[in-house]
């Protein structure tokens, strides 16, 4: 298809910059990275107060927090989709976001993720793994708060692992045109970019006007094209951010961001070109 052709070069170039620039952090086995400084109440494209790290795995590379096994908290879970040909390293900048306020990001490492396989084995892999007495995530994975996301291809991988009992939100990014947002029944946030040319706005609220059997928002992240997610996630990791920490970490001053007449993205005209949110909603209150 031809938003696959198009996806193809870019991801590819930039997935081979990437991993000369990275080094030894890409290989096998958990690699530290640099401690983040404490992010404000409310601040989340802020890096959060965990230091990361990062294991690349056969078919899932982890992100998490450091010292997640001497952690005093199970930590919860975003599976991850790539774009077309894209590999984890190419949204390390987001996952380790994620990672640093807490989460485990379990991102499959397939360039074609439609079909969600690799996502759910990721969960499966930290099933186990949280069950190993021998594992630093031993007692430490949240499996009963877990998104799904991806970009992409990935983003429409994120609405077909939706509807696996064991998610309890999604947040397609940009997402393909491939997946049934029908058979999902949990609350969706799905972001498009006002400039994208290859999954055009239209498409994503496609999927937006069909989800009205669940609470579902959309945004247009103003002036974002395609490839705005890429690196440093810029004006992504804020909305991503909050909406997970709102939906697997309870954070009320994130789920304001989305609920209520108070409805934070629903007035940033800086940041969103377009903000929708269903009926379902905007019954949905601030303070769940």
């Amino acid at each position: 298809m031809l938003w696959r052709r198009n996806l193809l070069a870019p991801l590819a170039a930039l997935a081979l910059v990437l991993s000369a620039s990275a080094g030894a952090g890409a290989a096998a086995g958990p690699t530290p990275v640099g401690a983040p400084t404490v992010a404000a109440a409310g601040d989340f494209d802020a890096p959060g107060p965990y230091a990361t790290a990062v294991e690349v795995g056969a078919i899932t590379t982890l992100y998490y927090p450091r010292d997640i096994a001497s952690s005093d908290r199970r930590h919860p879970v975003i599976v991850w989709g790539n774009g077309t040909n894209g590999i984890p390293l190419v949204y390390r900048d987001l996952l380790l976001h994620w990672a640093s306020q807490g989460f485990i990001v379990a991102a499959a490492n397939t360039p074609q993720s439609n079909l969600g396989i690799s996502m759910r084995a990721g969960i499966d892999m930290l099933t186990r793994r949280n069950a190993d007495p021998g594992s630093i995530f031993l007692d430490h994975v949240d499996l009963e708060h877990i998104g799904a996301s991806g970009h992409s291809q990935g983003g429409a991988a994120a609405i077909v692992v939706g509807a696996d009992p064991r998610i309890d939100t999604i947040l397609p990014i940009q997402p393909g045109p491939l997946a049934n947002i029908n058979a999902v029944q949990v609350p969706a946030l799905l972001l498009a970019g006002e400039k994208d040319s290859i999954v055009f706005p239209f498409l994503v609220k496609a999927f937006y006007d069909a989800a009205d059997h669940i609470p579902a928002l959309y945004g247009e992240l103003r002036g974002a094209d395609h490839f705005t997610v890429v690196g440093d996630p810029g004006p992504f990791a804020a909305p991503t951010t909050a909406w997970f920490r709102a939906h697997l970490m309870g954070d009320r001053t994130a789920r304001a961001q989305f609920f209520g007449p108070g409805c934070g993205i629903c007035t940033d005209t800086t940041t969103y070109s377009d903000v929708r949110r269903n009926s379902m909603a905007l019954n949905v209150t601030a303070t769940p």
